[in-house]
């Protein structure tokens, strides 16, 4: 039997040694990729990084604006003026949208009513993966747009929310509330405490891919922090009714333009601030320039013979005549300058002070005015308000005219004290009339409920309140007494103004207008009627001016019916119980 050969074996220095030189290689290898890399990341981080994360935010990121909810604007019972609703935004990606931008230009254009060359420009953005086509859009018509726009093979289009604003009561307080425009407020409250009512934006950043977003890709979002509401102290039912009396007496007479300001006496706020013409918020473009605004805030103008009211209860105050006051009231008085004249003719006539307000006499005005001492008169105006901005929120507020002290001469006085060479806007006439019903205080007129901040740092509203005593409560109950007369059918020239029932305390106005062409007395007048009701216990202040009425009406025949109309209404509303007294008796002649 042949021995067996033992197995043969490798040198262990030879495995080894193979070993290692593979070893060597795969780790030559592994850093040669890591040192790719390494530049790589150098190369991204520390010698271009701004290039190419625009590369890569061109290439997959998304910035869009989260869009705040506006706040709302309701009148002093929750109900809306303004409010917003459920809209879309149509949004599209130009890299998947430009290669069939023509036909989906021009489908989008019929479905949203845009311009097609417009959609055609921004469906072609260069570098853009985000592209605004369509705002404000009802969420139904925008949803179907898209979905029918997919089912003809387009891609690259979507919806997101975009909150559309809507004024449910159309016209109600539009001249007050104003209007918004596609991005921006334009008008009226929506534009005066736009920081409240606007919120911040936010916004949202995120990786997409293929035309959608990638649901674990890169994103960042920063909310949006939405609106506050806006309270007003308008009462919408109430400012319904004062607008449509209001339009149908600008009808009614042929006139140019109208307001009407409802208040309650004792807190001064503001429940009815009515224009007409106006217009209807939500198509604001449809209406006239001239008709978007707040006139009884803007329009500045002279009174006429309400303001026999201020000039004859400050007398009062002072002492120098009493309503019982004799007067020999001459049919022409002669002054420096020219002749006064009272609005009808008479010879000689005998008139206590009450029957100076019950037919508005110019001339006893005078008369009576002439025993104030120099610079009682414009004070007491100044205390009332007049001369100065109410600053309750409205923008474009005119102060009026108030002459000033070295303006002020004995001819100015005298025409001034019977409501001409002065002018006012007509919240702030109210305002001063109410002080008479409030027993002698003026009570600052308030918009809006609590308190807001305006958009030039003003802080308004009813927890900022003021209130000051201009006359006793005596001589404001006596030019109540005086006022009473005004309704009464036997001697007043405003019974039309009466309120079935009710003990009403009122003032007529008809002032010459000035026209803007000539900077004179145009021909055309100012007619207008205030007054305050219960008369011995005022709960509503009503002042409503009628510009320029052709049919040859007065404040007693064009604005009086429409203040018995709202006063019957706010007092109705409001379940103001009659007194049950007996009206003023006062004496009108001697």
């Amino acid at each position: 039997m042949r021995p067996t050969r033992p197995p043969q074996r490798r040198p262990r220095g030879s495995l080894r040694g193979s070993a290692r030189i593979r070893l060597r290689v795969g780790f030559l290898i592994i850093a040669m990729v890591l040192s790719v890399f390494a530049g790589r990341l150098v190369q991204l981080q520390g010698i271009d990084p701004n290039s190419y994360a625009a590369m890569a935010a061109a290439e997959g990121m998304v910035q869009v604006s989260l869009q705040a909810e506006r706040g709302d604007i309701l009148d002093r019972n929750g109900k809306p003026l303004a409010d917003s609703v459920d809209g879309m935004m149509v949004v599209a990606d130009p890299l998947m949208t430009s290669d069939k931008a023509p036909e989906l230009a021009k489908f989008l254009a019929t479905r949203l009513d845009l311009d097609y060359f417009s959609t055609l420009k921004l469906l072609r953005t260069s570098g853009s993966r985000f592209e605004y086509i369509a705002r404000r859009v009802p969420a139904t018509k925008a949803t179907d747009a898209v979905d029918a726009a997919e089912r003809k093979g387009f891609t690259g289009i979507a919806t997101r929310p975009d909150p559309i604003r809507d004024y449910p009561a159309g016209d109600v307080a539009a001249n007050l509330v104003g209007f918004m425009g596609t991005d921006a407020p334009l008008a009226g409250l929506e534009r005066t405490f736009q920081t409240q009512l606007a919120g911040h934006d936010g916004s949202s950043r995120y990786e997409v891919g293929g035309g959608n977003r990638i649901p674990l890709g890169e994103s960042t979002i920063k909310p949006a922090v939405n609106g506050t509401d806006l309270h007003t102290t308008i009462d919408l039912d109430l400012q319904w009714y004062t607008q449509r009396v209001l339009s149908q007496t600008i009808e009614d007479s042929n006139a140019e333009s109208g307001m009407a300001v409802v208040m309650d006496t004792r807190t001064g706020e503001i429940l009815a601030d009515a224009d007409a013409p106006t217009f209807d918020a939500n198509h604001p473009l449809e209406a006239p320039d001239d008709a978007r605004g707040a006139r009884s805030l803007s329009d500045a103008y002279e009174p006429g013979s309400v303001e026999k009211v201020l000039t004859l209860s400050s007398l009062i105050n002072e002492g120098k005549v009493t309503p019982r006051t004799r007067l020999s009231v001459p049919g022409e008085l002669d002054r420096e300058d020219r002749p006064i004249h009272d609005w009808f003719p008479h010879g000689l006539i005998h008139l206590t002070l009450a029957g100076v307000i019950a037919k508005s006499s110019n001339i006893g005005t005078v008369l009576a005015a002439d025993k104030f001492a120099p610079g009682q008169l414009r004070s007491y105006l100044t205390r009332f308000g007049l001369g100065q901005r109410t600053d309750i929120g409205v923008r474009g507020e005119s102060p009026g005219i108030l002459p000033s002290d070295s303006q002020w001469t004995h001819q100015v006085q005298d025409r001034i004290a019977f409501g001409q060479s002065l002018s006012v806007n007509a919240v702030q006439m109210a305002a001063a009339v109410n002080t008479i019903a409030n027993g002698g205080v003026r009570v600052s007129p308030s918009l809006i409920e609590g308190s807001a901040t305006t958009d030039n740092g003003v802080t308004v509203g009813t927890d900022t309140t003021t209130t000051h005593r201009v006359v006793s409560e005596k001589a404001a109950r006596d030019m109540a007494h005086m006022m009473e007369r005004v309704i009464d059918p036997d001697v007043g020239v405003a019974p039309a103004a009466a309120v079935p029932g009710y003990r009403v305390a009122g003032k007529t106005g008809t002032a010459q207008r000035v026209g803007t062409a000539c900077g004179c007395y145009d021909g055309t007048f100012t007619v207008s009627f205030a007054g305050f009701a219960p008369a011995d216990n005022p709960r509503f202040t009503i002042y409503v001016v009628v510009q320029n009425p052709r049919n040859g009406g007065g404040g007693g025949s064009v604005a009086g019916p429409a203040f018995s109309k709202i006063m019957s209404y706010a007092l109705r509303r409001y379940a103001v119980p009659p007194t049950g007294t007996e009206p003023s008796h006062l004496p009108v002649e001697w």
